[in-house]
């Protein structure tokens, strides 16, 4: 049988995102997604999903993974040009076009998510640290807060108050991961824990290393969890303003947040050990939860 390629392929199967089949902590193109809302989210998905794994799977060296991210952000840039997807990542950047040109979808988001998958890569590279909370919560503004305000789009939803807390529960959940992965991502160099607040609870680099935690710290994690969960509840509102299934696929998304928080603090800190993990045991209680969000 004739093969397809990029060259040769129909409309539709360029404008036809892959199913999403990666595990995921929050819910992505679920059930509760209204159907003709379901490609486009897909396709953002799988961009997103494709440039995290370039910045970080596989044993490429910190160059090469930059070059790949160069290579996927040209690509891109010619995708919201209207030129015709590359060979390389057709399968991305074809559906992901279509969502572009269907949606009229602000292609400077996208380019935002490169810009932080690369300071990943840096900073993995270097083993770096960000100096305090607002510089961390620039890096949230880049690879978390743009997947919320592009959903936001594709609802038609563009007031100032609905982006505001769209960014706050987006970054709070960037920082959700964070403290939920310390025991994963601290062994690798991976700090996300800012030098500032080190410095406030008294805490070194190495402490974060050993084989046991101190007072300080367990506080440190917990401060950090405090503040997530924060911003979380900041941004909570925003479940109310979304229409129908959208809002109640966000309180899952939320409960889902706030569910992690409860079990890193429940290890009162211990996370920098073991990494707290949400089941399928969870869902009544998230449900539960979910269901008795009342409006502000």
């Amino acid at each position: 049988m004739k093969s397809t390629t990029p060259a040769t392929a129909t409309k539709a199967s360029l404008s036809q995102a892959a199913p999403v089949t990666h595990y995921e902590n929050f819910p992505v193109a679920s059930l509760l997604c209204p159907p003709a809302l379901r490609p486009p989210i897909a396709a953002l998905y799988h961009f997103a999903r494709s440039a995290d794994d370039l910045a970080d799977e596989g044993d490429a060296t910190p160059s090469q993974r930059l070059a790949d991210l160069a290579a996927y952000r040209q690509e891109l840039h010619a995708a919201a040009a209207g030129s015709p997807p590359g060979p390389r990542w057709a399968g991305i950047f074809g559906p992901l076009q279509y969502a572009l040109q269907q949606h009229h979808l602000p292609a400077a988001l996208l380019d935002d998510l490169l810009s932080a998958f690369a300071q990943d890569v840096d900073f993995n590279a270097r083993a770096a640290s960000y100096a305090d909370r607002d510089q961390l919560l620039d890096y949230c503004r880049r690879s978390a807060n743009p997947v919320g305000r592009l959903l936001l789009h594709l609802y038609g939803i563009q007031d100032a108050t609905s982006l505001q807390q769209s960014d706050a529960i987006c970054s709070a959940l960037q920082l959700i991961n964070f403290w939920q992965d310390l025991s994963v991502d601290l062994p690798r160099g991976r700090h996300y824990l800012t030098d500032a607040d080190c410095s406030r609870f008294g805490v070194q680099r190495a402490d974060l290393l050993q084989p046991q935690t101190t007072e300080a710290s367990r506080a440190l994690v917990m401060d950090c969890a405090t503040w997530a969960r924060a911003l979380m509840l900041q941004g909570a509102p925003l479940v109310h303003r979304l229409p129908g299934r959208a809002g109640w696929e966000l309180r899952l998304v939320v409960q889902g947040g706030l569910r992690i928080l409860d079990k890193v603090e429940a290890l009162q800190g211990n996370s920098l050990l073991q990494r707290p993990t949400v089941s399928k045991a969870d869902l009544p209680r998230m449900l539960w939860k979910a269901l008795r969000m009342s409006p502000p």
